[in-house]
């Protein structure tokens, strides 16, 4: 069923709320990944408070959609994100990265419960998640996969290895969103190792793919639906990003791939960060 205007205002004012965190919680650690993190900030939102099936009181639940983040760095966003769902208390995002805390600066299976993945190295997730669907279509479960994947691990070899194999199998149970922001940490992707044409690629390895506005609520849950309706292959939604969005200093700038907000960064991005409000 569609949305109306204000369920998708209401998303985007929790996203903006999401994207306040995130430079709260990475300014208190003193370091983390800025870009990605709030480039992702909607279909975070929308995946969490939306379109997935999850419960914050039961994380473990069977029937619960599996999200798997496989470019860990970004890891705020999905703590940001969960925190605000009710996981666990928001206040304890700015234990980000500390000694003993369970927000580590890549995500840890064991340490905080709704984690369906320990993520860091990159192009292991699209494997790890095709296994899962594989498995939950064995068992003839209903549940969804959704694999969170950057750009940049597309240059990765394995990345492609689980490409074939979702193909092969046809896991229409597994839809893969690409953080499509053109960065990584040495410069823009199509200067360090050219990706395109990403669509081609993967429609060539029999998935279906869906290209969108990754900022437009709307368009990312209608995605999402389309993705739901393909029973034959699995589904690609290539999401074109803007890194740092809300932040004007830091959209699109490769060199905030992993810097934090200096002190006298924060009140200023935080007040960019509000303005985006829609009346």
């Amino acid at each position: 069923m569609a949305l109306t205007d204000e369920q998708i205002k209401a998303l985007e004012d929790k996203a903006r709320e999401i994207r306040i965190t995130v430079l709260q919680m990475i300014h208190a650690a003193k370091s983390g990944h800025t870009a990605g993190s709030l480039g992702m900030a909607d279909i975070f939102t929308a995946l969490y408070f939306h379109s997935a099936k999850n419960d914050p009181k039961n994380p473990d639940w069977d029937e619960r959609d599996r999200i798997v983040l496989s470019n860990g760095h970004i890891t705020p966003i999905r703590y940001a994100t969960m925190a605000h769902k009710g996981y666990f208390p928001v206040e304890e995002c700015l234990t980000l990265r500390k000694l003993g805390s369970r927000l580590q600066g890549h995500p840890e299976r064991h340490k905080l419960p709704g984690l369906e993945t320990t993520s860091g190295p990159l192009g292991s997730g699209l494997s790890q998640a095709a296994g899962m669907a594989y498995a939950l279509k064995m068992d003839k479960k209903s549940p969804t996969v959704f694999c969170l994947t950057s750009d940049g691990e597309q240059q990765e070899g394995n990345t492609w290895e689980g490409a074939m194999f979702a193909g092969k199998y046809r896991l229409h149970n597994l839809v893969s969103i690409m953080d499509r922001n053109n960065i990584q940490i040495e410069g823009n992707t199509e200067d360090i190792m050219p990706l395109e044409p990403l669509a081609d690629k993967y429609r060539a390895f029999n998935w279906h793919v869906i290209e969108i506005d990754g900022h437009n609520m709307r368009d990312i849950i209608d995605a999402i639906e389309e993705a739901r309706a393909i029973k034959e292959k699995p589904i690609l939604i290539l999401a074109h990003t803007i890194p740092g969005k809300g932040v004007k200093e830091i959209e699109g700038n490769y060199k905030w791939h992993g810097i934090a907000p200096k002190d006298e960064d924060l009140p200023r991005f935080i007040e960019q960060v509000e303005a985006t409000a829609t009346v």
